[in-house]
């Protein structure tokens, strides 16, 4: 396929710069084969379920992966901007940085300079070691750990992204607003965004329900909004992200679904982890390391019986996902549903549960 059957016209007025209050009172658009298109409310996901049914959730905690500072080469100096995509090494990440022309192997980059330069500690300190030809550098900290992580935190701030960073500033409240109430695992530079709008509440309605929740780990990467730059699909490669389903989940999903429940995966993030983790038998097994799937119609799903996630940009990898899961007509006709009633879009929006179409 081509990156223009992917294409739609989204207005400006529907991109969500902050979310919804409650988190569970987002809108939801439930979409099956077969049935009409239903307009719901997050908290109503309950009732969609059935007991015996598994919410497979994502348990990465966003960093402060967006730093500011100055390249030093000589007496030259150079503002420059870093978003943090992957760890390397305890001392090391990769980052997208702006302006990258700018920079050179062997310079050296600080980030959070004070003037008088007293907390060394709180210093981030870096040279660049690499330069790639997608536009990433590899950056050497001096710190390493949990220095280099305390450093981060300190001076870094939320890397939003692009399409709300470009309408306003990051502020207080995205420390808490673009970050999961169960994140637990530091490591991601943008949140899985479809888990924004659970709520304790809206866990204890589940459990009540006999739903269950498993959690895996995928630290999502910056690569997530690069945009698709070819026209012909197949020549798209993405960024490798780090993710981990223990043995402990694998057991248990496998067990569900031999007892006739569904999977059903929060986020696209989960989705594609929990596919890089199933065998072509439908088996789920442990997983750890690195995976760069891409989905695309014409894709046969292994583990994933239902998807709750977020509306996505035209020409995405993640609307090509979600058009592979729940068919390309479907998906088209309820981008349309949701433009025309007003859904709020991208990753502060409103929500949708997808059912898998049929093979």
């Amino acid at each position: 396929m081509q990156l223009a059957d992917f294409d739609f016209h989204l207005p400006d007025a529907l991109i969500a710069l902050r979310p919804a209050s409650p988190r569970d009172s987002a809108r939801l658009l439930l979409v099956e084969a077969g049935h009409d298109l239903r307009d719901l409310a997050m908290r109503d996901l309950p009732g969609l379920l059935r007991a015996g049914d598994v919410l497979v959730l994502n348990d990465t905690r966003v960093i402060p992966a967006r730093l500011k500072g100055a390249r030093h080469r000589g007496d030259s100096r150079v503002a420059v901007e870093a978003t943090l995509h992957k760890r390397l090494a305890p001392h090391a990440w990769t980052a997208f940085m702006r302006p990258g022309k700018k920079l050179a192997v062997g310079d050296r980059v600080v980030f959070g300079e004070i003037a008088d330069r007293a907390c060394l500690l709180g210093a981030l300190d870096a040279t660049v070691a690499a330069k790639g030809e997608g536009g990433e550098v590899t950056l050497d900290f001096d710190l390493a750990g949990p220095d280099l992580d305390a450093a981060i935190a300190e001076r870094g701030a939320m890397p939003l992204p692009p399409y709300i960073a470009a309408r306003r500033r990051e502020d207080a409240r995205d420390r808490v607003d673009y970050q999961t109430v169960y994140a637990a695992e530091d490591g991601s530079v943008a949140a899985p965004t479809a888990g924004l709008h659970f709520t304790p509440e809206l866990f204890a309605a589940l459990g009540a329900a006999g739903v269950a929740t498993e959690y895996v780990t995928l630290h999502v990467g910056a690569g997530t909004f690069l945009p698709v730059k070819t026209d012909d699909l197949a020549q798209h490669r993405m960024h490798a992200e780090w993710g981990e389903v223990d043995a402990g989940v694998a057991e248990r999903l496998n067990a569900a679904r031999r007892r006739g429940g569904r999977i059903v995966c929060v986020g696209t993030t989960s989705l594609r982890l929990l596919e890089s983790a199933t065998g072509a038998d439908g088996t789920v097994r442990p997983f750890m390391g690195e995976t760069a799937i891409f989905i695309t119609p014409g894709y046969r799903f292994r583990a994933a019986d239902g998807l709750v996630t977020n509306f996505h940009l035209p020409r995405s990898t993640l609307f090509m996902l979600v058009s592979a899961f729940a068919g390309v007509e479907a998906m088209r006709a309820a981008y349309a549903h949701a433009i025309a009633t007003g859904y709020r879009f991208y990753s502060y929006g409103d929500g949708s549960l997808l059912w898998r179409a049929p093979a």
